[in-house]
């Protein structure tokens, strides 16, 4: 199974701590947000890692030398939409994509991997929790998913909390059909919007997945939810990071 990381960006919510560094060598209990993914990915049998770098590209090539890298170099112009595309050749068979500032335990990883639907998205049920006294990254930016018989059916910031099922955390499975048509899809809409407003985005550049994600779903694409109650903490500025020191292990 093909792991891909997206992990171009700066991070500056998480200034200083990225002010020499990539996001994702933030320590969590003595161990890097990145060495965290690797050992759930590992401790499942997975161990065929694509990192999509951007910012500090090379302190990443340095110490993980066995990754394959794929180098967005214009990523202060770009999103994640575009910096995952940047490993669209390894789209080719099945894979798993996440972000690079999350942390998630090895059960995660299981759920998605065992999913035999050609498009699942891991969702955290229990998300509000974390949300209690996170004021620097309120709900209402949170990635939110509503759910009908098990499957997606929105994917969106906007979603009330009363309505969201759970929140997805950036971990997303496709098999290898379900890879081809968001490939296929990608180069449509890209064709169409790219240098225009693309849905919330200024411009398709600056999409995020979830916006394709949600598009993908408007024309009728099936995408399941894998749930987990936590198991899972985003890492998105300095508040995120001191909660995760204290309750990650």
């Amino acid at each position: 199974m093909q792991v891909i990381i997206i992990g171009a960006g700066r991070g500056a919510r998480l200034m200083p701590t990225t002010a020499e560094t990539p996001k994702c060598f933030a320590e969590i209990g003595g161990k890097r947000i990145l060495d965290w993914s690797l050992d759930a990915f590992r401790q499942n049998g997975i161990d065929d890692f694509c990192f999509i770098g951007g910012y500090k590209i090379e302190k990443v090539q340095a110490d993980y030398p066995e990754f394959e890298f794929r180098h967005n170099a214009d990523w202060p112009n770009n999103n994640i939409l575009l910096s995952l595309f940047h490993a669209e050749d390894l789209m080719d068979q099945p894979f798993i994509c996440c972000y690079s500032d999350i942390l998630f335990t090895p059960d995660v990883v299981a759920r998605v991997a065992a999913n035999a639907e050609d498009i699942s998205l891991a969702v955290d049920t229990d998300w509000l929790s974390r949300y209690e006294h996170r004021t620097e990254h309120p709900s209402d930016d949170a990635e939110k998913v509503t759910v009908k018989n098990g499957a997606v059916t929105r994917i969106h910031r906007e979603i009330q909390e009363s309505d969201a099922h759970g929140e997805y955390i950036g971990v997303a499975k496709f098999s290898a059909a379900g890879a081809g048509r968001l490939r296929d899809y990608y180069h449509q809409v890209r064709e169409k919007n790219a240098g225009q407003p693309y849905r919330e985005a200024a411009v398709f550049e600056k999409a995020y997945l979830i916006h394709m994600l949600q598009d993908m779903l408007e024309t009728g694409e099936r995408m399941v939810h894998v749930d987990t109650p936590g198991g899972y903490i985003e890492i998105d500025t300095q508040q995120d990071f001191e909660y995760a020191r204290q309750h990650w292990s």
